[in-house]
């Protein structure tokens, strides 16, 4: 297959990077299959030819393109004739405001729960790496951070009350079908239900049903995708 994502894994295959998850959900809406690679922290080679460190990184014949943004970018522009992903130039603009409320409220709010079940779960050739890139981002040990998780939950439910309270209203966040905002957001709690060693929501939240109903809008399973697609 010519189309390959590198994805990024858990020692024990679990594929939880909230960008490479927006990505996957991106090429579902664009109705591209593809093969995921799976990847770690340390596996800097294995991306090199993408000019940086990090994933996603899409392999689409021969184009290496790196970044959820620019992915998703490079995927509206070169299938074109697939549904949108962004909408009119209107949604596009309110699409990046739900992008920057995501990375810098809401993801903080998920990382400082689920940092040290994450390192937890990691493969070992990747936890030092972990340990001293969030210990100097949160500037305390992970140890400290795992002691303060239920008051940390306590903010994260603070933080959602705004999403719980539009899909208590609507199917998505883009309106009656999803799209990048959906995608983008959707990362996030999918990194953090995945990853939490503690429930982050009440089974019935209407979050949980947004998010299984994401994925079968996609004709995806709950478990998708630990390896291919």
């Amino acid at each position: 297959m010519s189309r390959q994502l590198y994805d990024l894994t858990a020692a024990d295959g679990t594929r939880f990077s909230p960008y490479c998850w927006r990505v996957k959900l991106a090429l579902a809406h664009k109705n591209l299959k593809y093969e995921t690679i799976p990847w770690h922290f340390t596996d800097k080679a294995a991306i090199a030819a993408s000019g940086q460190e990090k994933v996603p990184v899409l392999i689409d014949g021969a184009h290496v393109v790196a970044d959820s943004q620019i992915i998703a970018d490079y995927l509206e522009r070169t299938y074109p004739n697939e549904e949108t992903l962004f909408g009119d130039p209107p949604a596009r603009a309110l699409t990046m405001f739900v992008k920057n409320w995501a990375e810098t409220i809401l993801h903080p709010a998920i990382a400082r729960i689920v940092a040290p079940d994450v390192y937890q779960r990691l493969a070992p050739q990747d936890q030092p790496y972990f340990r001293q890139t969030r210990e100097a981002m949160f500037k305390c040990r992970l140890e400290d951070i795992k002691k303060d998780q239920q008051s940390a939950k306590e903010k994260f439910i603070a933080t959602v009350k705004p999403l719980q309270r539009l899909l208590s209203g609507q199917r998505f966040i883009a309106g009656e079908s999803p799209n990048w905002a959906d995608h983008i957001v959707f990362g996030a709690m999918r990194w953090g239900t995945l990853m939490s060693a503690m429930p982050l929501l009440q089974e019935n939240d209407v979050i949980l049903k947004w998010m299984e109903t994401v994925l079968s809008t996609y004709g995806l399973e709950s478990g998708f995708p630990e390896g291919h697609q």
